[in-house]
């Protein structure tokens, strides 16, 4: 989808991404309605699944697996985004968050966790038993459905 922000060419590419990134990390605050199953967190990520490019979103929860907000934290490439600790539990912080679910999106559609998927995920799990701040799932989706490390018992 063409974007109306972007008919001015006179904007170098770099800053066109960067306005394109605070776009979609712009607070999207979630309804309330708990987290029993990856399904429901699906359920409502599934709006990010058709990207084209990966994007990286954190969903931060109360003590009662409701979600507090929803928010892109990385836009990457077609097959990648970067992501780093600080920025997946910022917002936990922010929103004084129990828990968070992350997920990221395969605009291929393929579902299967990558080697890099499984690495971001050790690391971050690392850095949630520094923070206090539980990792519910790591999920990746697609149009097509998703895969969730919980249920894989990869997390």
């Amino acid at each position: 989808m063409e974007s109306l922000y972007f008919k001015n060419e006179s904007i170098p590419m770099n800053r066109k991404q960067e306005l394109l990134l605070e776009l979609m990390v712009m607070e999207k605050e979630s309804p309330t309605k708990k987290i029993t199953a990856p399904g429901d967190a699906y359920t409502m990520l599934l709006e990010y699944s058709n990207n084209r490019q990966e994007c990286f979103i954190v969903m931060t929860l109360n003590g009662a697996h409701e979600p507090i907000n929803t928010r892109v934290i990385s836009l990457g490439l077609i097959n990648r985004t970067l992501t780093h600790p600080r920025e997946v539990f910022y917002p936990a912080v922010k929103d004084s968050a129990a828990t968070i679910i992350i997920a990221h999106n395969h605009p291929s559609g393929n579902l299967e966790p990558s080697i890099e998927d499984f690495e971001i995920t050790r690391r971050l799990k690392q850095a949630s038993a520094i923070m206090g701040i539980e990792i519910l799932d790591h999920l990746i989706i697609s149009e097509s459905g998703y895969y969730s490390f919980l249920e894989e018992g990869k997390l």
